[in-house]
């Protein structure tokens, strides 16, 4: 990241880009040190507060789920997601791009995603090595 003073001001605009805003409870699900941090900074840029871990047990606005092809399974992955998820919430499935080590195919994620009672909505290139994938309830697509 370079050390201009627009590069927070990026990382904010990528975070409301995707939907994020002030003052939202944003829980994270699947942290590890393969993370993408900038985006993890830009999210908590603009809710103004550090994202939340697995173990939060109140209503949250918003889930963050970090996802690779080894972890167990991704309809258990977005289940646990749902757990604490406010009526109108979003989860954001963050998968590494294609080539990267633990990618997970396209077909996985939609072939999941209603077993979990989420529909895609949008896939984003999230980072250069993460691609973002939003997922809502299916009743409220």
């Amino acid at each position: 990241m370079s050390g201009t003073s627009s590069a927070p001001n990026a990382e904010k605009n990528l975070a409301e880009q995707l939907g994020f805003k002030p003052g939202q409870i944003v829980q994270e699900f699947g942290y590890d040190d393969d993370v993408d941090f900038d985006l993890r900074e830009s999210i908590e840029a603009v809710i103004g507060a550090e994202l939340e871990d697995e173990d939060y047990a109140d209503v949250v606005d918003a889930a963050v789920l970090w996802w690779r092809d080894d972890d167990d399974d991704l309809i258990d992955g977005l289940v646990d997601a749902l757990t604490a998820l406010d009526d109108g919430g979003v989860v954001w499935l963050f998968t590494p791009k294609p080539g990267r080590d633990g990618h997970v195919p396209p077909g996985e994620i939609s072939e999941s995603a209603p077993t979990a009672g989420l529909h895609v909505t949008s896939t984003v290139s999230a980072s250069p090595d993460w691609s973002g994938t939003r997922l809502v309830n299916r009743k409220m697509n």
